[in-house]
């Protein structure tokens, strides 16, 4: 019964999840053909360049993904902050446009590489045959290379669009819209089923995609209209197929308010609750779910999110830069005063309960962190992607003394059965989990306060500061959620109950 509910969950979402996939990977392709085939052609007929112009291509090709999507994130914010300074307006840094430049720049090389070989396999007889009969460079290059190459050509479109369009899915974290919000959402949620259709429905386009390009090389290579009509047929019925229905339902853009949310399963309960206090309100709203902790707090500043949840130890120590711990009411009032004085942003307050980072242990002979300062050289420990590379995880090695053999990173979902199983020791958990619970975990004691406050905070965008009827229908949250109610929500998301149902029963 559950698996049929996130089914049919799946399958609501489908229109703007495939909207917002097909629309960035046809448009990242178009970009990318269009700077790539003349650098094939270029390749080709200048070769001293074609070592240069390929290893370019091959470099980018050589970073992971996710990690070119992000990276166009800050800075295309850093120069639509240069266009608002210099020419009084800027534009979106979010979601859309860094994903289509580095996905453009990721289909470039089988393209770039495929045109210079088709081309450059092309015999001197019959380049001279074209010579012969008085055919000028430009109707020699278009009348008898490009179609002698065209399937070579075509090979690297095909490869390029498959890849497009699976490395679309690793958008989600940069706000764009994609068939990767089911798989980011579904393992943060437990929510196999959404993992699955995400899957099933990247590769089900890639491989429809693939074989409509590949009906239109035969039909190219044969000169049989008939072929390159109906894949240029099939091509439109998916790109409409897919856009039309999702132009028809509300959008971000479109939406009165943004939520935004970071990845794991706890911030996908709060923006649904969120959403809901601001629907009883009448106000319409919409979410981005999935963005880095970076992403969204810019993404906030900027104006391009309208309310998220963040922690005050992320802030502290994240954004503020700063190492000391105060008390908890010392630390959320001057992260209020920071926050607005340099952002614009406005702290509507706490939400009444501490998601801390924390050492989770399996055994139950430790009870501090202490406890391990003798026995850390014998234990691995692991973490999510953030922790290793944050200033806690530095305070707790030198206020403690811990050196521990190993270090492992992982999904956090991952991280709580590992230490159940035994495959790791100790995991940098969060106190609200509800996984804590559920594995019957010890949370190690803090005796040295080594690690901030985590307190979940509300926090509004510059541009909604004095949006009283948003900041009416927010209020209610504040100091309204204990942690033993967020750790039970907690549990119920990792148990694969809907991140919607959880909030409805959590705001009871």
């Amino acid at each position: 019964m559950e698996s049929a509910t996130q089914l049919s969950e799946a399958l609501a979402r489908l229109p703007d999840y495939l909207a917002g996939h097909v629309l960035v990977s046809l448009a990242a392709l178009a970009l990318g053909l269009t700077v790539s085939l003349p650098l094939g052609v270029a390749a080709a007929r200048r070769p001293k360049f074609r070592a240069g112009l390929l290893g370019a291509a091959s470099v980018i090709q050589t970073i992971p993904g996710l990690a070119l999507l992000t990276l166009f994130y800050p800075l295309l914010l850093a120069l639509g902050g240069l266009s608002e300074r210099l020419f009084g307006a800027t534009f979106s840094a979010l979601g859309f446009l860094p994903a289509m430049l580095a996905l453009a720049l990721y289909s470039m090389l089988p393209v770039m590489r495929n045109t210079a070989t088709g081309l450059g396999a092309i015999t001197d007889a019959v380049k001279d045959a074209a010579r012969a009969i008085g055919l000028t460079p430009r109707q020699r290059l278009w009348l008898v290379e490009i179609p002698i190459a065209l399937p070579v050509i075509m090979a690297g479109i095909r490869t390029a669009a498959v890849w497009v369009i699976g490395t679309a899915t690793l958008s989600t974290p940069i706000g764009q819209t994609s068939l990767g919000n089911y798989i980011f959402a579904g393992l943060q949620t437990q929510n196999w089923v959404f993992v699955l259709f995400g899957c099933a429905a990247a590769a089900t386009l890639a491989i429809t995609i693939d074989q409509l390009l590949a009906l239109i090389e035969r039909g190219l290579s044969t000169h049989n209209r008939a072929r390159v009509i109906g894949g240029l047929c099939g091509l439109a019925i998916i790109v409409m197929g897919a856009l039309l229905p999702g132009a028809m339902r509300p959008h971000a853009s479109q939406a009165s308010y943004v939520i935004g949310t970071k990845p794991f399963s706890e911030q996908y309960v709060l923006a649904a609750l969120i959403e809901r206090r601001l629907e009883a309100s009448g106000l319409r709203a919409t979410r981005r779910e999935g963005l880095g902790s970076g992403v969204i707090f810019n993404a906030l500043a900027a104006g391009e999110i309208d309310v998220y949840v963040d922690y005050s130890g992320t802030l502290w120590a994240n954004q503020m830069q700063r190492s000391e711990t105060p008390s908890r009411n010392v630390m959320v009032n001057e992260i209020g005063v920071w926050l607005n004085r340099q952002y614009g942003i406005s702290l509507l307050g706490p939400l009444g309960f501490e998601n801390a980072y924390a050492l989770v242990t399996k055994s139950n002979r430790f009870k501090s962190i202490s406890d391990l300062t003798d026995k850390s050289g014998e234990m691995t420990i692991a973490g999510d992607y953030e922790f290793f590379a944050r200033p806690e995880w530095r305070n707790l090695r030198e206020t403690y003394g811990l050196n521990f053999r190993g270090q492992r990173q992982m999904q956090a979902e991952f991280m709580y059965p590992a230490l159940a199983d035994g495959q790791v020791d100790v995991i940098a958990g969060y106190t609200s989990d509800g996984q804590i619970v559920r594995f019957g975990l010890t949370v190690l004691q803090d005796p040295k306060s080594a690690i901030p406050p985590y307190d979940a905070l509300l926090l509004v965008s510059p541009k909604r500061a004095a949006d009283e009827k948003f900041i009416t229908a927010l209020k209610p949250l504040i100091n309204a959620i204990t942690v033993e109610a967020m750790r039970e929500a907690n549990r119920k998301a990792a148990e694969g109950m809907p991140p919607a149902a959880v909030a409805k029963s959590l705001a009871r």
